[in-house]
């Protein structure tokens, strides 16, 4: 996914990850630069951390999507299009809420 996300969007060049991530894999499986986002060890509670915020919205604002809610999607291709239209309807719908 990486690989292909490298061809589509070239001027992606750096993406955050959490702890989870940490391994080699990701590093190695692009020429992307991967940065683990992790918390600081004196840190108690929540605290927003950079780049981690852009992600964590936008998975909020897909899980409130009622056909992106579960993964029910026989193929790729098929929850690929069910993504892209729902990230359509964030601007959609702010330019609703505005006129």
């Amino acid at each position: 996914m990486v690989r292909l996300s490298r061809r589509t969007f070239p001027f992606i060049t750096k993406a955050f990850a959490d702890a989870g991530y940490a391994g080699n894999s990701p590093a190695t499986a692009t020429i992307i630069t991967v940065e683990i986002v992790r918390k600081p060890p004196d840190q108690v509670g929540f605290a927003v951390h950079l780049g981690r915020w852009v992600v964590e919205w936008f998975f909020a604002w897909i899980s409130r999507n009622r056909r992106l809610w579960k993964d029910p999607e026989a193929t790729l291709a098929s929850a690929r299009a069910f993504l892209y239209a729902a990230a359509v309807m964030i601007p959609v719908r702010r330019l609703a809420r505005s006129a």
